[in-house]
């Protein structure tokens, strides 16, 4: 039986469709590309905004147009969060919420034997066990490693906790079997994901995210360990120190921020300020001394969020200058039902959000090239990710600068010259080096 995956959304969904796709493969499934004829089709879904949720149900659709006589699974947090509409929708043969992934091959087979339809979506709210799943990602230089999953947050516009429920963590012994298998199938890179990685081990009692990493120990064939998106809240002074004392981890930290206003970060119930942000960026970079300016710290940003005024607007594009973001991903602010930010006055319309994202985006490239105008004449160690027909190379120093090399072969790490910047027919830039001699 051929069976498709089209995944939709963040870095842990795509960690559990790999997944997925192996436990389909070691149960007799083949596992075809998204765009080839199947008889199973899986779409594994995103409810992180409106758009994500209408993304969702085209995927669905277009999977049933193209796969006809294809049974249609659909699962991820939409699904969760809206499962009867996943029902309703033409085509579809089972519906499965946020933690039915590990059964995945059981469910296809039970669907293979009959023409009946499938729903299993449980209260998410009620899952208090970490879903064990192992993904080795075929023809990736980068792993990743789901450490951790659901979310006790409950910012004002997010639906992701409806979704993903409670945090819940993965045992330091499954983490450290994980990446002894990631080590032994050659991968260079590990990156540590979950929906709120800061929170890692708060329901395991003595246990954060520095001991997730210290996993790593002894496991030489890991050269570097990336982390995921980081909250600000719950990273302690200890573990910062812990975190930046291992080489191995990349100096990139991405720092989830969504306003550099205090007044929008406290509607949005964020629990921090302005300046406590800022405070545990500069913590982070004086671990690295001298070589504080080479961190790459990145962010989220949410534009237009709700009764947002020009003046806080304008707070935002400052902050953005005062820490000197290396990247910045500008989100329009997107309405969820069921949100407390949902029922807030003074919505501001779909032009104006649009608008404020594009100077965010504007003033994100600037910060952006400032960053790696830094790095001309540095010498850096890259990742080799792919080689194209004329022999030229890309890849990513370990602050997640996409760098290109003269020659050389994917998932080895090389030593170059950074020389000069250039930009893509996309826009997107990247630093151009020579081999170290």
């Amino acid at each position: 039986m051929r069976v498709s995956i089209t995944t939709l959304g963040c870095r842990v969904n795509s960690y559990e469709s790999d997944a997925m796709a192996g436990l389909l493969r070691s149960h007799g499934f083949e596992v075809v590309p998204e765009n080839e004829p199947a008889d199973i089709c899986i779409v594994n879904t995103c409810t992180v905004t409106n758009i994500a949720d209408r993304k969702s149900r085209q995927m669905i659709s277009k999977c049933v147009k193209l796969n006809p006589n294809a049974k249609v699974v659909v699962t991820g947090c939409w699904s969760q969060r809206y499962p009867e509409s996943a029902m309703g929708l033409n085509g579809v043969a089972a519906v499965l919420g946020t933690s039915e992934k590990n059964r995945i091959a059981e469910i296809c087979a039970e669907l293979m034997e009959s023409d009946g339809r499938i729903l299993r979506v449980h209260d998410i709210m009620h899952e208090h066990e970490f879903e064990e799943l192992s993904a080795i990602a075929e023809g990736r230089t980068r792993a990743y490693l789901k450490i951790q999953d659901g979310c006790n947050r409950f910012c004002s516009y997010c639906a992701i906790p409806f979704a993903r429920g409670a945090v819940r963590s993965r045992s330091l012994d499954s983490v450290r079997k994980e990446l002894e298998l990631l080590e032994a199938s050659g991968f260079a890179e590990v990156v540590l994901t979950g929906i709120h990685l800061t929170d890692y081990g708060k329901d395991l009692g003595g246990v954060d995210l520095a001991d997730a990493i210290d996993a790593a120990k002894g496991l030489n064939g890991i050269k570097r360990i990336r982390l995921g998106s980081l909250e600000p809240h719950g990273l302690t002074d200890d573990m910062i120190k812990r975190i930046t004392a291992d080489p191995r981890v990349c100096r990139q930290f991405h720092l989830s921020l969504q306003s550099g206003s205090t007044s929008v970060l406290q509607r949005m119930r964020r629990g921090y300020t302005a300046d406590e942000y800022a405070d545990i960026v500069q913590k982070i970079r004086s671990c690295y001394k001298e070589a504080w300016d080479r961190v790459a710290i990145t962010t989220d940003i949410i534009a237009g969020f709700a009764g947002e005024t020009p003046e806080e607007h304008n707070e935002t594009m400052d902050f953005m200058r005062r820490i000197g973001f290396a990247r910045v991903h500008v989100f329009p602010y997107s309405r969820r039902s069921g949100t407390l930010a949902d029922k807030m006055p003074d919505q501001l319309t779909n032009a104006e959000k649009s608008a404020r994202a594009q100077e965010l985006i504007a003033l994100g490239r600037e910060l952006e090239r400032c960053f790696l105008e830094r790095m001309l004449g540095s010498e850096e160690s890259v990742l080799i990710e792919s080689k194209h027909e004329d022999g030229m190379c890309f890849g990513f120093t370990d602050n997640y600068v996409r760098v290109l090399v003269p020659s050389a072969e994917p998932n080895t790490i090389v030593d170059v010259n950074i020389k000069s910047i250039t930009e893509d027919k996309n826009g997107e830039l990247s630093l151009l080096s020579d081999h170290c001699r």
